[in-house]
């Protein structure tokens, strides 16, 4: 098994869109890896070490493969068509 991990720091003056995310971004890539992804774990970013502080991550993404090979087939070129999509959700 092979796991694509995907961090969104949470760096000061960064933006990041979690509705977006979530409810759009989300399900085009699951849409996009159907064949070759065989599971993913999605987590908003909390911060409980300090109430009211932010957190070190705005998300992170695990994306699982059954073989590299896998993962490469799947995924699509960066200028393909989830390519220009992070720039609707984070900078």
């Amino acid at each position: 098994m092979i796991a694509l991990n995907i961090l969104y720091p949470a760096k000061k003056g960064a933006y990041f869109d979690s509705g977006y995310y979530f409810d759009r971004h989300m399900p085009r890539v699951v849409q996009k890896l159907s064949r070759s992804l065989r599971g993913m774990t999605l987590a908003q970013g909390l911060n409980r070490a300090r109430p009211g502080s932010r957190p070190y991550y705005y998300a992170v993404c695990e994306l699982l493969f059954d073989s590299s090979d896998a993962d490469q087939a799947g995924l699509p070129a960066p200028e393909g068509a989830l390519g220009e999509d992070p720039g609707n959700y984070t900078n």
